[in-house]
């Protein structure tokens, strides 16, 4: 591990500091475990307490600071992001195991989206409302909530907390800002970016540590009034059981997502559907294809196809141009995956793929080949519980309504795609999916900055969207007015 690795700090009331429990911990890169991206502070509630109260005495200020004001701050921190997104997307590669294009774009990405609410946020505001009174006017107006805790995840540790951050800030929120701790660095930059635009002190705060730290304060305080995360279901049903009353929340969760595959599907297209959203984040991605559901008439072909096209992928640092799979994020992900492997192994066929990967470039990193596993059923585990990894499972279908039952069998609700040159299964699998964002010949990875992103049933609150123009509502609340003339 390198000995000389840089120590980052928490940002609390517009100072980096140490965390009171004097503790850190090394963010390891694991596409090579010997190398440390850094050290980060092992915080714990006293910080985390520091990082509310801070937040909480700076609202009114902030609140009451301009819309012009507020979009100065995003505009000006996303220049930065973008003049700087070549070294940040390195060190994002290097903290999470992404290539370092995708990771250069995820920073790229995260400076559109300050932009986007920049410019939106001006003409989200009240309405005005008919009434029988010629001296009375009744009016509504948008107020920001107070402060928002930010809880992130490490496979998108730029991009997702930026679509929450922007939207709180342009609303006149201040942020407590946790990463997660498997790629903190990301985050870092996000909030430096911030400290760069001249953001005041107290409307962004950033903690590192535990989730069992750290969590919660940021979710249980009174002073807390929202708090967005993504996550794990499991980590998102704890959450939700804690927090108070008066806390709003907003929760973007698991997925087991499915593509089907029908008989008049341009194959060799369904292939590559399935191959980028099954494993071009390493299957890292809770919108990643995991399910394969193909009609029977067509399965042969398609199964011959993409097995030829996964054993041409090539596996390696996320640093190495032209790799198509980088390392799996951390050493419990590996752990994970390798086990569902065993349980697929024991359940169904497996057709190519499941290996760990231990010489070579490889040797220091969770390398894993992408797994394929066939003759799989609805009541399978591999077919029903989220992997997280790059791991597809080919179920078999009768015809288009099959494929839909099988699809909508499960917990979850994320994202969903149907390969067809059909207008009317294209119909019916947009009207019928139980899905947040449904897919048309499209991967069932990526969303639009400035489109609604969300799922349902275990996917999700069901409350909020994040992103686009709906992103904002999560953030603020509606007082109406009354006013004589």
């Amino acid at each position: 591990m390198s000995p000389q690795s840089e120590e980052f700090f928490n940002y609390i009331n517009g100072e980096w500091v140490r965390s009171s429990s004097g503790r850190t911990f090394d963010n390891i890169n694991p596409a090579d475990t010997r190398e440390s991206v850094g050290r980060f502070q092992a915080s714990v509630s006293a910080d985390a307490e520091a990082a509310v109260g801070a937040a909480e005495a700076a609202f009114n200020v902030w609140r009451n600071a301009s819309i012009g004001k507020r979009a100065k701050v995003l505009n000006a921190a996303a220049d930065y992001l973008e003049v700087n997104a070549a070294r940040f997307g390195e060190e994002l590669s290097r903290e999470e195991g992404k290539s370092v294009a995708l990771a250069k774009d995820e920073f790229l990405r995260a400076a559109q989206t300050f932009r986007f609410y920049a410019i939106e946020a001006q003409t989200f505001g009240g309405e005005t409302y008919p009434q029988e009174d010629p001296k009375m006017m009744v009016y509504s107006q948008r107020e920001p909530l107070g402060v928002v805790s930010v809880i992130s995840p490490w496979n998108f540790p730029a991009s997702i907390p930026a679509r929450k951050i922007a939207p709180a800030l342009i609303t006149g929120n201040t942020v407590v800002f946790k990463p997660s701790s498997d790629a903190p660095l990301s985050g870092l930059r996000l909030v430096e970016a911030l400290v760069q635009a001249d953001l005041p002190p107290g409307v962004i705060n950033f903690v590192t540590g535990r989730a069992g730290e750290v969590g919660p304060v940021i979710t249980t305080s009174k002073a807390v009034r929202a708090v967005s995360v993504t996550g794990s279901t499991r980590a998102g049903e704890s959450i939700h059981r804690t927090v108070h009353l008066t806390t709003r929340l907003q929760m973007e969760l698991g997925g087991k997502t499915p593509l089907i595959v029908m008989e008049d599907a341009d194959i060799d297209q369904a292939v590559d559907l399935a191959i980028k959203g099954g494993f071009s984040l390493t299957g890292q991605a809770c919108t990643g294809t995991s399910r394969v559901i193909v009609v029977s008439e067509v399965k042969e072909r398609f199964t011959a196809k993409l097995i030829d096209r996964v054993k041409q992928l090539t596996i390696g640092p996320g640093l190495t141009p032209g790799m198509d799979l980088g390392p799996l994020a951390t050493a419990r992900q590996l752990e994970t995956v390798l086990s569902y492997l065993e349980i697929g192994r024991s359940e169904a066929t497996l057709l190519c793929g499941g290996e760990r990967l231990t010489t070579g470039v490889h040797e220091h990193g969770y390398y894993v080949t992408p797994a394929v596993f066939d003759d799989v059923t609805q009541d399978m585990r591999i077919a029903r519980e989220e992997i997280f990894g790059p791991v597809i499972a080919l179920i078999a279908a009768n015809d288009f309504d099959d494929a839909l039952a099988k699809a909508n069998d499960s917990d979850y609700g994320l994202s969903a795609a149907i390969a067809t040159r059909n207008p009317r299964y294209m119909h019916a699998f947009a009207s019928e999916i139980q899905s947040g964002t449904v897919k048309i010949n499209r991967t069932t990875t990526g969303n639009l900055v400035n489109a609604p992103f969300g799922g349902v049933k275990n996917s999700s609150t069901s409350t909020f969207r994040e992103s686009g123009r709906t992103g904002l509502e999560f953030f603020t609340q509606t007082k109406v007015v009354y006013r004589g003339l």
